[in-house]
């Protein structure tokens, strides 16, 4: 029984609010043991600048918590922090439920997932957790085909998951949605980085403190091809973009949301949305270890008409 006090800041509905049992993550997936050591405070930990470490733990912490028997990603691409995403679904949850009066669960439910990545986390978290239907959408081929894998080689996926190529980078929703089709929530991990050699930056930043030091040739923990680290603009430009977009979907779903990584971004994407008529806004602020983001809600329609019975 692990009796680690909850981590701070975390949903309590999250799985991953105490520290990872790797006694448990091993029994699932032997080959994170070599991985696993005492770091310098006693305890058991991963190198978690050691990509091939990051990536057997994400492996393990699926296939322990949500029934994933297969997950893979192709080397270099983004292998998120699977309980940072977990608590973008968690809030999702809450949010939805103002309308619907309780937590909703099943394919009732319908939600976008912009960028959805090699990886496949947040349906394979949305799904476990509260049966949701999810689309998908990317603008890279490599990374669809391997999240293509992921749902088909997981039964629990199968049906609950499309994915949809995005043929404009110029484009969110458009291209994505289709005419008449409603969805209950949009999400996004935008890329945060405005060019290639401010992505590398802030790789270095994060071995240094991971490390304590700054190699030559530095290796993101989590990984990231070019589009999902960075865009013309960076963030705010991506966000403009999704914010003005939403305007012509405004009728086709109840929230749409996206992750800010940077606070200086607040006060221009509030401004935005103003601007754009939103009837509510929402912000939910995130915190886990040394990272603080926030997530970002909006809507256009008058929630008092849209509750659910």
């Amino acid at each position: 029984m692990n009796t680690t006090p909850e981590k701070k800041g975390f949903h309590p509905r999250n799985k991953h609010n105490v520290a990872y049992d790797f006694e448990k993550l091993i029994s699932t997936t032997p080959t994170l043991k070599e991985f696993v050591a005492i770091n310098k405070f006693g305890n058991e930990s991963i190198d978690f600048s050691n990509p091939k470490a990051v990536k057997t733990l994400n492996a393990a912490l699926l296939k322990t918590y949500y029934n994933i028997e297969y997950w893979d990603i192709p080397e270099g691409f983004l292998c998120p922090p699977i309980p940072g995403r977990a608590e973008y679904i968690h809030h999702i949850a809450d949010v939805l439920s103002e309308v619907y009066g309780e937590i909703p669960t099943g394919k009732k439910i319908k939600v976008l997932d912009i960028g959805i990545g090699s990886n496949c986390i947040y349906p394979i978290i949305g799904i476990n957790e509260y049966g949701w239907q999810f689309v998908g959408s990317e603008i890279d081929g490599q990374a669809i085909k391997w999240a293509d894998k992921i749902v088909k080689s997981n039964s629990i996926l199968k049906d609950s998951v499309e994915l949809r190529m995005q043929s404009s980078k110029r484009n969110i929703f458009k291209g994505i949605i289709n005419e008449g089709e409603i969805f209950d929530m949009t999400l996004c991990n935008p890329p945060f980085h405005s060019s290639k050699e401010e992505a590398t930056k802030g790789t270095i930043r994060k071995v240094k403190n991971l490390n304590n030091e700054v190699t030559a040739k530095p290796t993101l923990n989590f990984g990231g091809v070019n589009n999902e680290l960075w865009c013309d603009g960076g963030e705010i430009a991506f966000i403009t973009n999704m914010i003005y977009e939403s305007i012509h979907f405004k009728t086709q779903s109840l929230w749409f949301s996206t992750l800010v990584s940077k606070k200086e971004n607040l006060k221009s994407i509030y401004k935005l949305l103003k601007k754009v008529g939103t009837a509510d806004v929402k912000t939910i602020d995130l915190s886990q270890g040394n990272k603080t983001s926030r997530l970002v809600f909006w809507t256009f329609k008058d929630l008092k008409l849209e509750k659910k019975e």
